[in-house]
């Protein structure tokens, strides 16, 4: 395939020369130009898939460029570099559409990463992942664990029956309470979801069975608790496994009788609710080693739901990222578009945090992919942003050893075009290279 030809805009000659012979021996085709009015000049006579531009050039700014680049081709991919970075340009360079922004000095690796990923764009648009028709509801995929999953609920759904609900953090137990409640005869009653391991063990109790004013320090009035003002809905209590022994029992037995009797109150209320309770845990271990009653397991355990890691469903992952790709693009009104080789990078990670990490994933890619195109590249990237690596350079001496190497190398050697490009004076080059006997 034959590269395409890229146009250079840069007034400093030792840059945009060293820019020039990088890219030259990349395979490009390069046009260079030293001022706004010769890029002008240059755009006005042809169009180029690609655009390299300094910010701050003369009277005119790479901002004028890339809107001349977008207006001759709305397609171009506008690559702006400057050492003045400020919030303001990059607001005004993502508002004109600018495909990446380079911050001086950078790495010529980076710059060419950056062609790399905007040829790509101009190559291979047609290797876009088709759309499914996606289900009415937000439970996505049709793989066998999960078809299990919905035929017992749509058994248990309809009943009054307490739920187990276990699986890994991120799995969406939640979701599945919801959608409990959702398909029950309480539909129209309140869902009241309760994080049992956000709450002080102290509090807990009032907070589910509530109190009187004067029952506590603290108790300035009286206080309606979960389970009465949910009466003849649905309560979930997600992370059952964080309470502790001494207040199981308790629970225990408003399992059993449906009553709560309120801190400081002499009197129990009949109470009407369905509970639906959630762990990332093994309760049956915790049994068994005695962190958890066995007959509050007993009473809790009338039908389990056991939700499985999306590693153990990766079939599922194509629409359960078409799902969050429709969401996401509506609401931040964008347009983002998944490629054949991103889908691919999706399906082979092996998703640690489950459904909800796949979900901030793709919000942070509707985001931020580069020209809303998620392929492989833009995924490892945000992966690597939101899990950065363990094995990073080690210290910023060598960091600062491997960048010199590159530009010397993309200069040939030249010391006074390496200084240029690095942003620093000759003579201090000449002291790095004698410290870091380069």
């Amino acid at each position: 395939m034959t590269q395409p030809r890229l146009l250079v805009v840069e007034d400093d000659p030792g840059v945009r020369e060293t820019i020039v012979t990088c890219l030259e021996m990349e395979g490009y085709a390069v046009d260079a130009a030293s001022s706004t009015s010769e890029a002008m000049e240059r755009l006005g006579r042809e169009s180029y898939p690609i655009v390299i531009t300094d910010i701050y050039i003369d009277d005119r700014t790479g901002l004028d460029v890339l809107e001349a680049a977008r207006k001759r081709d709305p397609a171009c991919s506008v690559i702006l570099m400057t050492a003045r970075g400020t919030m303001e340009t990059v607001m005004a360079a993502t508002k004109g559409g600018a495909f990446d922004y380079l911050a001086k000095p950078f790495e010529l690796d980076s710059m060419i990463d950056a062609v790399k990923r905007a040829e790509a764009l101009h190559a291979a648009p047609q290797d876009e992942v088709e759309t499914e028709e996606l289900p009415e509801t937000e439970m996505i995929g049709s793989s066998a664990p999960m078809v299990e999953i919905y035929k017992t609920l749509s058994q248990v759904a309809p009943t009054d029956a307490t739920v187990l609900i276990e699986g890994e953090t991120g799995t969406g137990k939640e979701l599945v309470a919801r959608l409990i409640h959702r398909w029950s005869p309480r539909a129209q009653q309140a869902f009241v979801p309760v994080d049992c391991a956000s709450i002080a063990p102290t509090l807990l109790e009032s907070e589910l069975f509530g109190s009187l004013k004067g029952a506590f320090t603290g108790a300035d009035r009286d206080r309606v608790g979960v389970f009465e003002s949910a009466h003849r809905g649905t309560v979930f209590l997600d992370e059952i496994g964080e309470i502790e022994l001494s207040f199981q029992l308790k629970l225990l037995r408003f399992l059993q009788e449906r009553e709560v009797r309120p801190l400081g109150s002499a009197r129990a209320k009949p109470v009407d609710v369905r509970v639906v309770a959630a762990t990332n845990r093994d309760l049956k271990k915790m049994v068994d080693s005695g962190k958890f009653r066995e007959d509050l397991w007993f009473r809790l355990n009338v039908v389990r739901l056991v939700l499985p890691p999306l590693r153990e469903r990766r079939g599922d992952i194509p629409l359960l990222v078409q799902f969050f790709l429709q969401k996401y693009n509506q609401r931040y009104e964008r347009g983002a578009r998944l490629a054949e080789s991103g889908l691919r990078e999706l399906e082979e990670y092996a998703w640690p945090g489950n459904v909800r990490q796949l979900q901030h994933l793709i919000e942070r890619l509707v985001i931020l992919a580069p020209h809303e195109r998620i392929d492989r590249e833009a995924v490892r990237d945000a992966l690597e942003a939101m899990e950065p690596r363990a094995h990073a350079v080690e210290t910023l001496e060598d960091a600062e050893a491997e960048q010199i190497r590159k530009v010397l190398a993309a200069t040939g050697g030249n010391k006074s075009r390496a200084a240029q490009i690095l942003g620093i004076e000759r003579k201090t080059l000449y002291r790095k290279l004698e410290r870091m006997k380069l």
